[in-house]
């Protein structure tokens, strides 16, 4: 017949000695007690931890010892679930056998398997927005593709801009009253504009001030326009 205290006696002297600073009894009847189990730190120091609740039944270890998770550090609700389950599957592997050890074992490796896990994610999420960035720049470097659909998007967006700017100029036209009249439109529409010039000539013809002085000799100029042999060039040959 198994003394089932005695080998939770046994079990609980050795797993005091294994786990000194992190195991802590909770009561004595029944046996119940707490081991905390931390993952070793990620690369960027990164830990889970777990501190796991263990309780004797009459007839452990033939029947699995009752478990759960007493408190838990950096745990999401997948990661305890699967702590959970996996304790199950232990227990029920080694029924028979204290297991006590073992269980633990099984978590505190998952609890490094987390911490992997972590560090992958970051990695991932790290690579992603380096890949956003260089897409970005890409698309500021090289512009918008020019597709139909995106060019009659734009084609209509400006046709209504240029409407409105149209309007806009139009409304202030008005507001300012009459619209400003070309050089073209104003000889179109008033043919005295034709004279202008010359009437301009006339009526300034009667101030124009001449300077006497530079004509005061002609009268002594012998000229002989009267002969029609008369040669400009040959008034110097007297002085043969």
């Amino acid at each position: 017949m198994t003394d089932y205290a005695e080998e939770q006696r046994n079990e609980l002297e050795a797993i005091e000695s294994i786990y000194p600073d992190s195991f802590t009894v909770l009561s004595k009847e029944p046996t119940s007690f707490t081991i905390t189990v931390t993952s070793e730190a990620g690369e960027n120091d990164e830990m889970v931890e777990a501190t796991l609740k263990f309780t004797y039944v009459e007839k452990y270890p033939d029947e699995p010892p009752l478990y759960e998770i007493y408190s838990q550090e950096n745990l999401d609700d997948n990661d305890f679930e699967g702590i959970l389950t996996l304790l199950q599957q232990q227990a029920e592997e080694n029924l028979g056998m204290v297991m006590i050890f073992t269980l633990v074992t099984a978590v505190q490796e998952k609890l490094n398997e987390i911490v992997d896990q972590i560090k992958t994610r970051q990695e991932e999420e790290k690579r992603r927005k380096e890949k956003e960035a260089e897409e970005a720049e890409k698309v500021a470097f090289q512009g918008t593709v020019v597709t139909i659909e995106n060019f009659l998007a734009w084609k209509a967006r400006f046709e209504l801009e240029m409407a409105e700017l149209r309007r806009k100029r139009q409304k202030e036209e008005e507001q300012a009253g009459k619209p400003k009249t070309t050089g073209k439109q104003l000889f179109e529409t008033d043919h005295n504009l034709d004279t202008s010039d010359i009437q301009f000539l006339e009526d300034a013809g009667n101030n124009v001030e001449v300077d006497e002085s530079l004509f005061q000799d002609i009268d002594d100029l012998d000229l002989d326009e009267d002969d029609p042999d008369f040669d400009p060039l040959e008034m110097g040959s007297d002085e043969d």
